[in-house]
């Protein structure tokens, strides 16, 4: 076990007797949503997971240290700090524990910290990916390539809408990801169900999902798996409102300079705005439908 790291007892002891264990980010907790809303969001996600067999593992870094499950308290302690955390990538970690401070994960570091402490599936809401333009400002989430080295399924509903999802496809092909639809043959779109980008491959049940992930590992492939699992029609938020926010929302972000790790925030935030907050509705139902699939798949794993 690394030197950094703490497993909360009931996630140790759940590894130990091999139950099913969820892993979960923090950035929707500090910089996804507002407080109170963020704080409860991650324990309606907790609650969810364990109502579908499973048990969470928040993870963040806290204090200089590398934590796999938060306790009720450090999640409000993050929902109230809000931005004031660094948001962690893995070029992060190590100044981070170093300094002794606090970090919310973003999908690289919660995959990383959940790897480190033997988790092998990990639920979340949208990955990065390429961004639009990337072909001039090089902006590639480092999430792309978190997954091409790490072996962790990460349960998501897409890839974020208001990135370039035809070369965010072509890079995770590059980096040797699988990119499965959970009752789709098409990658779905964070607020929408549909993109117009094909799949890889379509399943349909988490026993399908835990027998793949169970292949990948046993032959030895060194990186992770990407299931994209639809937003629920009712939640589903209308392509062209969605589409047209999210182009206002890149021009404000080009207008006001904004770049690198600051870039998804803003553009999230902005398209809540833009939507009267629907987006942020959609967001919330979205992340708790793939926490379901996440824990049914879990189950399944640990059969």
């Amino acid at each position: 076990m690394n030197t950094y790291l703490d497993v909360s007892p009931e996630v140790r002891q759940a590894l130990a007797e091999g139950k099913p264990v969820v892993a979960l980010e923090s950035t929707i907790i500090s910089h996804g949503m507002p407080y109170p809303k963020n704080v409860e969001t991650a324990l309606l996600v907790e609650k969810t997971i364990r109502e579908n067999g499973a048990v969470p593992a928040t993870i963040a870094i806290i204090g200089g240290r590398l934590k796999a499950g938060l306790s009720p308290d450090e999640i409000e302690y993050l929902g109230k700090a809000g931005p004031k955390v660094a948001k962690a990538s893995r070029r992060d970690l190590a100044a981070i524990v170093a300094r002794g401070a606090d970090g919310a994960t973003t999908v690289t570091t919660t995959m990383i910290i959940a790897h480190m402490a033997g988790i092998k599936v990990f639920a979340t809401g949208g990955i990065g990916g390429v961004h639009r333009g990337a072909e001039v400002t090089m902006d590639i989430s480092a999430d792309l390539e978190e997954l091409g080295s790490t072996p962790v399924m990460v349960v998501c509903a897409g890839a974020k809408s208001i990135l370039d999802l035809g070369l965010t496809l072509e890079y995770l092909e590059t980096k040797g990801v699988p990119v499965i639809g959970y009752g789709t043959d098409e990658l779905p779109a964070f607020y929408t169900r549909r993109s117009g980008f094909g799949v890889d491959y379509r399943v349909d049940s988490p026993e399908e999902l835990a027998t793949m992930f169970k292949a990948h590992l046993a032959l030895g492939m060194k990186g992770g798996m990407l299931v994209t699992n639809p937003i629920p029609e009712e939640y589903a938020m209308d392509k062209a409102v969605i589409d047209a926010a999210i182009e206002q929302a890149l021009s404000d972000a080009k207008a006001a300079g904004i770049h690198g790790k600051e870039t998804t925030p803003f553009l999230l935030a902005k398209v809540v705005e833009l939507t009267g907050g629907d987006s942020l509705e959609s967001n919330i139902r979205l992340v708790l439908n793939n926490a379901t699939v996440a824990a049914k798949t879990a189950v399944e794993m640990c059969k």
